[in-house]
């Protein structure tokens, strides 16, 4: 009697969600590693640059930020004269006061010609009221021109709102190309031969491509981390996206308090100065670095804020009545809530001005990780093109047809995902449309070409080329 096979376990036999999912995560994977990298990668070069802006704004500018000590200093309003003096034409805006014996003091003016954040700060030395310098200033940082410069190649390639898109495109991928990656490295190497590969780089027990992957895959998982930090710090500044988050924080209540500047009765032509300004919010606390807003109308008042985003962060405010000098109201750090005051580490920390030279550091390390992960991406591209046809090729796709093989759940569970994520993040769904726009253009042009007898993507012309 002929011995009959038992039918396989239907339960065994299954994939799970991981094996179901994996493949159109790698086809994801692959396509916005090859189209949005680019992207990722101007991001990570123009953010390391500004990563040390600081330590070269010092350098550059040393003449106007610093002075040497003399004896005693004339007052805040006569140095505020002198400004006026050097520069009739500007309204007065603001004065950050020098805070050490070192320091220059910075007066500040709005001019009709300036963009908005950006305005012409008069350094003057608080000694003798010499005038060291006039330069543009930009938003509350107070970047000078040439941080100002890398600045808006970082965020804007120099090329204004439109410019603006890129990095929100960049900030808006990044996430979703680290995590599944991610996910895709450590279910390769727990299958195969345990999560030590994962964090530790096999540069000397493999080759070609295999190293490749391996840099590739640790120097991702150990920054990763930081990558889901840097996309979701650099979406609060993005246009679109941003205005998502601004609105949900609203929502929720999470918004960063301000001082009421609402008008008070006051007696009119009365102004007790800015030099009482400044001695009244440091009698309430506000040390170290401030700035000092002057009253833009006759009912509004002084505001000084404190500006220091180094850890701990002081960034308390009052707000000054000219005529009498009471604190008509405080914002203390202490007092934010919990969200503000991680929206506050976040941005600084993104900035690197938090922790300083350390933070500075870390953000170098992730810089330089994300070059490497994107170069090396490249590069197996490169190593699995064709490699036994005399025609000149790039590796190809992986296979398609993954999200045809979803169960109904699974297929509804994604396209859920898909429009959420896309309504959140409006560049990301807009150029997923585009790949999957793309993707059925190259399917049916291959098909085309299949029905020739040429070869198709789905079926490589070479072992090389295969996963």
């Amino acid at each position: 009697m002929a011995e009959t096979t038992p039918p396989p376990d239907t339960a065994q036999a299954r994939p799970n969600t991981w094996a179901l999912l994996r493949p159109l995560i790698l086809r994801l994977h692959f396509y916005a590693g090859v189209f949005v990298a680019p992207f990722i990668l101007v991001a990570a070069v123009s953010g390391l640059l500004y990563v040390w802006t600081p330590q070269l704004e010092q350098a550059l500018y040393t003449d106007q930020l610093h002075v040497e000590q003399q004896g005693e200093s004339i007052t805040l309003q006569e140095q505020v004269l002198i400004a006026q003096e050097e520069l009739p034409t500007g309204e007065l805006n603001a004065v950050r006061p020098a805070t050490t014996a070192t320091d220059s003091t910075r007066v500040l003016f709005d001019l009709p010609e300036l963009g908005e954040s950006h305005r012409m700060a008069v350094f003057v030395d608080p000694y003798d009221g010499d005038v060291l310098g006039v330069m543009e200033s930009y938003g509350t940082s107070g970047s000078l021109p040439a941080r100002t410069w890398i600045d808006l190649l970082h965020r804007t390639l120099h090329l204004g709102d439109a410019g603006r898109l890129y990095s929100e495109l960049a900030a808006s991928w990044l996430w979703v190309v680290a995590a599944g990656g991610a996910a895709m490295w450590i279910a390769r190497n727990r299958r195969r031969r345990g999560l030590r590969r994962a964090l530790v780089p096999q540069v000397t027990s493999s080759r070609g491509r295999a190293r490749s992957l391996s840099v590739h895959g640790t120097f991702g998982l150990w920054a990763l981390i930081g990558l889901f930090f840097l996309s979701a710090t650099g979406l609060t500044w993005s246009q679109h996206a941003g205005t998502n988050i601004t609105e949900l924080r609203e929502r929720l209540a999470w918004t960063t308090p301000a001082v009421s500047i609402e008008e008070v009765p006051r007696t009119p032509g009365v102004d007790l100065g800015i030099d009482r300004a400044l001695d009244t919010a440091r009698d309430h606390g506000l040390d170290g670095l401030v700035e000092v807003a002057v009253p833009q109308e006759s009912t509004s008042l002084y505001t000084v804020t404190q500006i220091d985003r180094s850890w701990p962060s002081s960034v308390d405010a009052v707000a000054i009545a000219p005529d009498t000098g009471e604190v008509t109201d405080t914002v203390r750090f202490e007092d934010y809530g919990l969200m503000a005051k991680l929206s506050r580490w976040g941005i600084d920390a993104h900035m690197g001005v938090l922790f300083g030279v350390p933070n500075q550091i870390v953000l170098t390390a992730l810089a330089l990780a994300v070059i490497t992960v994107v170069g090396l991406g490249y590069r197996m591209w490169w190593q699995r093109r064709p490699t036994r046809t005399s025609a000149w090729s790039l590796g190809r796709p992986y296979p398609r047809g993954s999200f045809r093989l979803l169960p109904w759940w699974l297929k509804g569970v994604v396209i859920a995902v898909v429009v959420g994520v896309g309504w959140a993040l409006p560049l990301l769904g807009l150029s997923l449309v585009v790949f999957l726009l793309v993707d059925l253009a190259v399917g049916a042009y291959h098909r085309r070409r299949g029905s020739t007898g040429a070869p198709t993507e789905d079926a490589p012309a070479s072992v090389e080329s295969k996963v």
